[in-house]
């Protein structure tokens, strides 16, 4: 009988537990975001303002092109503006422009294509006001792809310059 009222009492000490009201707690995030309090409205994870974290949400890292191409298209002219308004908010940012490019081609070939893009990219932020001495570029070329597979949808997502914060 005893075991039975203990199982009772110890059954309502969890309940109160989970139902309690605790005003906050702290959780610690990733990298490049902050501690967060948790108030049992709000559940938000913003990324800390100014982090590359930030960036990649807020903002966008990343622009794709077309096969065998370097042009800008609309939507990376949209990213890239985007981007540049963000890095005016920081100005004691630099950035590094990654060229990548899909599997076809050679090596030689695809290094040179994701040179280009890179520079396209740096080119278009230097027209919209960003200071060339906060851009550096590099070409990775096909070495490093976002997507595996061979495979259009692949291709397509392997064809990006992405802008990596300092």
């Amino acid at each position: 009988m005893y075991g039975r009222y203990i199982m009772i009492f110890g059954a309502m000490v969890l309940l109160g537990a989970c139902t309690g009201n605790k005003e906050s707690s702290n959780v610690q995030t990733g990298v490049g975001q902050e501690t967060v309090t948790f108030d049992n409205q709000n559940y938000a994870n913003e990324p800390t303002p100014g982090t590359e974290a930030d960036f990649v949400v807020n903002v966008g890292d990343r622009v794709f092109f077309d096969y065998d191409s370097y042009s800008l298209t609309p939507e990376a002219r949209t990213t890239l503006e985007n981007q540049v308004r963000w890095l005016e908010s920081y100005p004691n940012l630099s950035v590094i422009i990654e060229g990548h490019t899909d599997e076809r081609g050679t090596r030689e070939y695809n290094l040179a294509l994701g040179e280009r893009r890179a520079n396209a990219v740096k080119n278009y932020m230097i027209a919209l006001g960003i200071s060339p001495s906060r851009i550096s570029t590099i070409s990775y070329g096909k070495e490093r792809p976002a997507e595996l597979g061979s495979n259009e949808y692949a291709w397509s997502r392997n064809r990006r310059a992405v802008t990596d914060i300092q």
